[in-house]
């Protein structure tokens, strides 16, 4: 059972998926920043800073007056129906797989432009085709 462990541990397949994961994490943890550092501001300057977070609905029976927050509310243990949070996800998970889309297709760019060889060798035509000389072969046979 150790051996199969081993030879399976070993296999390219998992080391690849291994560093897959760990390279993933990490190009998670920069998307994220962008989205939330650089991308989220900038929306919020043309939208007047809105944010849906506090767009909740509580079930039942709430206080007079209602609760603050989301967070308020679920920390006094009633029911909520926090719209706000779900549209924001949505929202954030848009704008990270557009982020996402732009910079596979700029890598991809990039890396055919490093598989295109710089010197494209012109075609040769290297003489009468196959068929040409049948024919050439035939007419000849037929003036003699």
């Amino acid at each position: 059972m150790i051996q199969e462990f081993r030879d399976f541990i070993a296999k390219g397949n998992v080391i690849d998926l291994a560093v897959g994961i760990i390279i993933g994490a990490a190009f998670t943890a920069i998307v994220n920043s962008l989205v939330s550092d650089l991308i989220n501001p900038i929306i919020g300057l043309f939208t007047g800073g809105i944010d849906f977070s506090g767009w909740f609905y509580v079930l039942g029976d709430a206080p007079e007056g209602g609760y603050a927050s989301v967070e308020a509310a679920q920390e006094a243990g009633a029911a909520v129906f926090a719209v706000g949070n779900f549209l924001m996800a949505v929202i954030n998970f848009f704008i990270v797989a557009l982020v996402v889309f732009a910079l596979v297709k700029i890598v991809n760019r990039i890396k055919s432009a490093a598989e295109k060889p710089d010197d494209v060798a012109p075609e040769v035509h290297t003489g009468p085709s196959e068929l040409d000389v049948l024919i050439e072969i035939r007419d000849q046979l037929k003036r003699d």
